[in-house]
């Protein structure tokens, strides 16, 4: 087998493979014989079926199966080998398709290539990089307590009428025809999209009498109308008029109390005795957080920071189209509308592959499964569960690492933590210190 690549310009070549009956004649004869061993025909026995009738009515499909896995194995080989540049894949020319593939026969095939840019991505002292430090500040801090003594709060009963308090009492319709009584319905009036409705509340007592107007109430919703009358939707709007409640009950939600039970609960194991204590681990809580999410933000910054050094970089526009065609399934519209953001995409590929080369990035199988255990504590976080311990993490991280998807990502998050730690180190770097207002609008465009 002959391999060749001709270069045409700087982005584009010409591969050229030339497969000899030296290259297939082994692979072909016995992909025959297997297929002798396997095919039932009528009129022969299994096994029996002569091989002249096989490649005659199988074998040239044999064959250019045998051929075309030959062909993509050391074309691809080939290009690997010798660290040929290539973006995307190989593109048959379409004199391919005159091919005659006949046994004993000489075949040659071309493919255009797509050739990757020449550039030196490089990064050190000389350059100057912002990183934001978020701070974490005390309103933060109070927000995340507050919402851990919501989880550990209770309802309790009370003697007069507070915003956000829940009412509970006998609802009675005093219009209409057939006017309605609801035993045991129950009322957030700080939710009353009416504020006069509101302000009928205001100090209420167990045991008042309140006239109110539970369509003005809920702006003539009928899904609340229907479920604070207990009638059925449709029926809903036929009760608009004035109704009145004699209160039962006021309850108000009571937060949790700062204790060392509510402490263990959020920090197992973490030794949180005190208040001052539990301020301190929330606060380096969210500081871990802003910290990763700053990381996220140098990395942006360092993605725009080379494109504009390095400059714009010539691509083969219509090869590299009618690759990501192929890659759509043909939508050549698709790929036109999104060819300008695909480029930046893949330009930044390409100085992520430089630099992660030239700071000696290496990935393993501990750093992907670090990164699967990372995420998941992520996870567990959103609903207020920390510090779990690596036992608990373990079932839901094997299910990670079944998917390959999920892993090529894990591996692309692993590689960036990798990259940001090590391109902090090189470039020249200013810390400045920014509230989370600021630092989130710095994603906003």
């Amino acid at each position: 087998m002959n391999i060749s690549i001709k270069n045409i310009d700087k982005v584009n070549a010409e591969a050229t493979v030339v497969i000899e009956p030296a290259d297939y004649t082994e692979n072909y004869a016995k992909a025959i014989k297997d297929a002798k061993k396997k095919l039932n025909m009528p009129g022969f026995r299994p096994g029996m079926v002569p091989t002249g009738l096989i490649k005659k009515q199988f074998g040239p499909s044999l064959l250019a199966e045998e051929v075309n896995k030959l062909l993509g194995e050391k074309l691809f080989g080939y290009i690997q080998d010798n660290k040929v540049q290539m973006l995307g894949s190989p593109l048959p020319q379409e004199e391919n398709n005159q091919v005659e593939l006949v046994e004993g026969g000489t075949f040659t095939f071309k493919f255009d290539l797509a050739i990757a840019p020449e550039f030196d991505a490089t990064l050190g002292k000389k350059d100057k990089l912002t990183y934001y430090d978020v701070e974490v500040s005390d309103e933060m801090i109070d927000r995340q307590i507050e919402m851990y003594r919501q989880r550990g709060g209770k309802y309790e009963q009370v003697d007069s009428y507070e915003e956000n308090d829940m009412v509970k009492g006998v609802v009675t319709e005093l219009e209409g025809e057939n006017p309605v009584t609801a035993e045991g319905a129950v009322m957030l009036p700080k939710y009353f999209r009416n504020d006069d409705q509101k302000k009928l509340f205001e100090g209420a007592k167990p045991n008042d009498i309140i006239k109110f107007n539970p369509a003005k109430a809920y702006d003539n919703n009928e899904a609340e109308l229907a479920s604070l009358l207990k009638v059925k939707k449709e029926e809903a709007l036929q009760h608009t008029g004035d109704c009145q409640i004699q209160i039962s009950e006021i309850t108000r939600f009571v937060p949790g109390p700062l204790t060392e039970e509510l402490f263990e609960s959020v920090f197992p194991g973490g030794e949180v005795k005190t208040e001052e204590q539990f301020r301190t681990r929330i606060k380096e809580t969210i500081a871990n957080q802003f910290a990763k999410d700053s990381d996220y933000k140098f990395i942006l910054d360092v993605k725009k920071y080379e494109a504009e050094k390095i400059g714009k970089l010539e691509f083969p526009d219509e090869k590299l189209k009618k690759i990501m065609a192929a890659n759509a399934g043909g939508d050549e519209k698709k790929v036109e509308e999104n060819y300008d953001k695909s480029i930046e995409e893949l330009t930044w590929h390409l100085v992520k592959e430089q630099l992660v080369e030239k700071c000696g990035i290496k990935v393993d199988d501990d750093d992907v499964k670090g990164m699967a255990k990372e995420v998941t504590r992520m996870q567990f976080a959103q609903y207020g569960m920390m510090n779990i311990p690596d036992e608990y993490l373990e079932g839901s991280v094997k299910e990670m690492l079944k998917k390959r998807e999920t892993v090529d990502n894990l591996i692309d998050r692993c590689i960036e933590v990798k990259l940001g730690a090590a391109l902090k180190e090189q470039v020249s770097l200013t810390h400045k210190t920014v509230s989370a207002e600021e630092f989130n609008k710095m994603f906003e465009n």
